[in-house]
């Protein structure tokens, strides 16, 4: 059983199923990805479909209304511009064939290092956040606490934020915000956090999702963007604001050249943009 006899079918998904295993940022319910089935390589442009606003006008009985609304055309360009591969040498394909574990591990580890990459990506949209959902800045960071009642206590600033959403004219439904491990630690110390995380929920838990609070699923991840280890830029909006294409577009098996053995090679492109600026939003922190 050699070279011929790999099957990029069998193990394209398993790989395209680790990473989705592993996304917190670039997950689908944190951004929209309606549109990557569309993608066939890098340099791709996809076409997001879309309206400008609906007027909407008072009725006054036996009057006639007014002609129809022309409606804007609000078409949105998505260009895949990035590209991540990996290329893993093993000892033998024809043992990883035999024994599909070996192979699995080995998507399990490219699909881990893939959404790494997609993930950082992604948290780096926060600059695109709408200036009136802005908490803190690198000047003037917050400083969460677990001190009840004061105004930086970790569980207020999450109420900050969800109000910034809200006079955005966000929906409740679907909100979420992404903190770093020292964020969530504080508020694992907030009895308003446990109380809210304890009620349960019906709906399936999200990657990275550990508990609700002020309207928001909470999630956690290493990947929030900081500046110099301390200024932490905590994103949170709804999955309307950021859309995002990804897919896995080769999965190759080879022969190295100065190598007696097999290798496998794969590429993901992906782009993305930021479409509703004010259904998103970042607040910067500082722990030190």
């Amino acid at each position: 059983m050699g070279l011929d006899n790999f099957i990029p079918e069998i193990w394209a998904p398993e790989c395209l199923r680790q990473l989705e295993k592993f996304l917190v940022y670039a997950q689908t319910g944190i951004v929209n990805r309606d549109y990557e089935g569309v993608i066939s390589g890098m340099g791709d442009t996809v076409h997001i479909p879309g309206i400008g606003p609906v007027t909407v006008k008072k009725y006054q009985k036996n009057t006639d209304m007014d002609s129809p609304e022309t409606l804007s055309d609000a078409d949105t360009k998505l260009v895949i511009d990035q590209g991540d591969y990996f290329n893993i040498f093993v000892d033998s394909i024809d043992k990883a064939q035999q024994n599909p574990k070996v192979m699995a591990s080995a998507m399990g580890e490219a699909g881990y290092s893939l959404r790494d990459s997609l993930d950082q990506f992604v948290a780096g949209f926060y600059t695109d956040a709408s200036a009136s959902n802005r908490i803190g800045s690198d000047a003037s960071p917050k400083v969460p606490n677990n001190t009840s009642g004061d105004a930086q206590n970790c569980y207020n600033l999450l109420v900050d934020c969800s109000t910034k959403l809200t006079k955005s004219k966000v929906p409740m439904e679907g909100r979420w915000i992404i903190v770093p491990p020292e964020y969530y630690a504080l508020l694992l110390k907030d009895d308003r956090f446990v109380d809210a995380s304890k009620s349960g929920s019906t709906d399936a838990l999200r990657n990275g999702m550990v508990g609700r609070a002020a309207g928001f699923n909470v999630l956690q991840s290493h990947n929030v963007p900081n500046t110099s280890d301390t200024k932490y830029e905590i994103m949170f909006g709804t999955d309307r604001a950021i859309s995002l294409g990804v897919q896995l577009v080769n999965l190759v098996p080879y022969n190295p050249e100065k190598r007696f053995g097999d290798a496998v090679k794969g590429l993901q492109v992906y782009g993305g943009k930021v479409v509703r600026p004010d259904a998103l939003g970042v607040m910067t922190c500082n722990f030190s």
